[in-house]
């Protein structure tokens, strides 16, 4: 078997992606909010102690890998689904170029000799193939930078504090005195629409909870709520106890190096830069594992393409990671390093997976209200929570317009590739209608054509799917069917009813599959009496013998006394 993350490795891997906000969310919250920007801060660690919930509810009801896409599978449509997950894949290509070209920018200001362009590209390469190596090492080197990097904020956090102690208050209580513009309730808002960044990674280990320990998920999300509350808005007051308003804003993008010269000195200075090169570059460790166990669920889904799911000697899919680091390469070099509108991107695709989250949490009480979980968030919790990304959310877009309109750049290709796949049969058939409309004298013009288009879609349409089940009735059944026509490329479906003893097929459900046989007649349903026992080793066992993937097959929302975890089940869906 493979071998799980315990807590400190699985903490570390999302750890350096959302520890890494705290280099720089502190001063772009001073900038909107002022002296004000430590209370937006933990405004903004109250929101995340409700998502903790959130995903603790979402996550331990459905544990496997994709996160707000694996949430959206199994409770709505699967281009519901799709779109959060085009969202996901866009965050972490935003945070894995701008995470590596700010590392190597403080680098460079350390070693003015490097070029930034051409060494991002050789620190996305180094990552790309640690990642290839496998999970394991992955966590190992981020637990090392996880581990310097908390150390080293720790470090900072105790020198600022002595510096407080021994220069007074007059520098903290000036900031104070300085007027608000627009008012407190304005500052609150701005400050916290950008404070949200300091979030960013937190969706992360919800796409690779399958790498991790039994118990562990949760305790990640408890780790980097922990963090998140601490140093955020400690720096951010630290930060107005010892240097004046004007040098936050002179200095937003280098503040916490800048408060370690002024604490202690040149050596302090050094260690936030090395620091600060170390975690950036942890980010991008975290974006190419949370996007290869987002990547792999979507190709097994055939939202991607399947090549994708090719695995190499040590196990890992390379081709989701070479594919990951040519889009983010070519993006470096499109914009030549000037990464701000990214930026854009990052912010918007991020707060909206954060919203999607919230809506699929929704989904899992009203759709799957049985379905067996550890915890639960209420009602009013969730729709705050929900509310207050929204209010992020529309924050950001009031602050940076602009940023929409380049955001919806960069989606709309790839809600293109995505809606592609989805679709492609009857996209297909429509390229099949148009050659057959525009040639109806000449059928042998592009007759290979249609050979080769007719082939393909027989393929696609031929992937049969399953659905258990030894009780349901006929408008249950009507209601997998029609599912599997909205959601699926397929005119293939079996109904299997695993049978013995103490669990055998209810006497009229074979006459409804019949029934609903005669119904459809597009699909060809297949009704099949299974002896033994429900369990992981009797899917395993079908899916072998069937050669049918287990994320391609289905069940209805298990209750409480179902003897099964979801998760022993492998990738087997929820579709009613």
């Amino acid at each position: 078997m493979k071998k799980k993350l315990n807590e400190l490795a699985a903490t570390s891997i999302c750890g350096n992606d959302i520890s890494s906000s705290c280099l720089y969310v502190s001063a772009l919250a001073i900038v909107y909010a002022g002296q004000y920007a430590w209370l937006s801060l933990l405004i903004v660690s109250g929101v995340l102690f409700i998502f903790r919930k959130i995903y603790g509810e979402v996550v331990g009801a459905l544990p496997l890998n994709g996160g707000a896409y694996n949430a959206l599978l199994n409770t709505t449509r699967k281009t519901t689904a799709s779109f959060a997950a085009s969202l996901t894949v866009l965050s972490y290509m935003a945070t894995a170029v701008i995470s590596a070209s700010e590392a190597i920018k403080y680098v460079h200001n350390l070693a003015p000799s490097i070029p930034i362009v051409p060494a991002t590209i050789g620190l996305l390469f180094l990552f790309m193939a640690l990642v290839i190596g496998g999970i394991s090492e992955s966590s190992k080197v981020a637990t090392i930078i996880f581990i310097f990097h908390l150390t080293s904020l720790a470090v900072l956090c105790i020198f600022c504090m002595y510096f407080f102690s021994q220069h007074g208050l007059s520098t903290l209580i000036e900031n104070f005195n300085r007027p608000v513009s627009g008012g407190i309730l304005s500052a609150l808002f701005f400050g916290f629409a950008a404070a949200m960044l300091g979030i960013s990674g937190f969706e992360s280990s919800a796409n690779y909870v399958e790498e991790q320990a039994p118990g562990v998920f949760p305790k990640t999300l408890k780790n980097m709520w922990i963090i998140v509350t601490v140093f955020n808005p400690l720096l951010a007051f630290l930060a107005l106890a010892i240097l004046p308003m004007g040098i936050i804003h002179d200095n937003p993008d280098t503040l916490l190096s800048y408060m370690g010269q002024t604490a202690g000195g040149n050596v302090l200075f050094y260690l936030i830069a090395i620091d600060a090169t170390l975690v950036l570059s942890g980010a991008v460790l975290t974006s190419f594992v949370g996007v290869g166990g987002l990547v792999e669920r979507m190709a097994l889904d055939r939202i991607l393409p399947k090549f994708l799911l090719k695995r190499n000697t040590r196990g890992t899919p390379h081709f989701i990671f070479i594919v990951f680091f040519a889009l983010c390469t070519s993006i470096l070099i499109l914009t030549e390093g000037e990464l701000s509108a990214l930026a854009g991107v990052y912010t918007i695709a991020f707060l909206g997976v954060m919203i999607l989250f919230g809506i699929g949490n929704m989904l899992l009480k009203i759709n799957r209200k049985n379905l067996p979980r550890p915890e639960r968030v209420s009602w009013v919790a969730l729709i705050v929570a929900i509310l207050s990304i929204a209010v992020a959310l529309t924050g950001n877009i009031m602050m940076n317009p602009s940023y929409l309109m380049i955001f919806m750049e960069y989606l709309i290709p790839t809600i293109t590739i995505v809606g592609f796949m989805l679709y492609r049969t009857r996209v297909l058939k429509t390229i099949l209608w148009i050659l057959d409309y525009i040639t109806p004298n000449q059928p042998a013009l592009f007759y290979g054509t249609n050979v080769n288009i007719n082939r393909a879609i027989f393929k696609i349409n031929s992937q049969q799917f399953v659905f258990f089940t030894n009780h349901d009735d006929v408008a249950t059944i009507n209601k997998v069917i029609n599912y599997i026509i909205k959601n699926e490329n397929t005119r293939r479906l079996k109904i299997v009813s695993v049978v013995n003893e103490a669990h055998q097929v209810q006497t009229n459900l074979q006459n409804d599959v019949s029934v609903l046989n005669r119904a459809y007649p597009n699909i060809d349903i297949e009704f099949v009496i299974e002896e033994g026992t429900f369990c992981p080793d009797k899917i395993k066992e079908l899916s072998k013998r069937w050669n049918i993937p287990i994320n391609f097959m289905f069940i209805g929302s298990p209750g409480d006394t179902f003897p099964f975890k979801l998760e022993e089940l492998g990738e087997v869906r929820l579709i009613i």
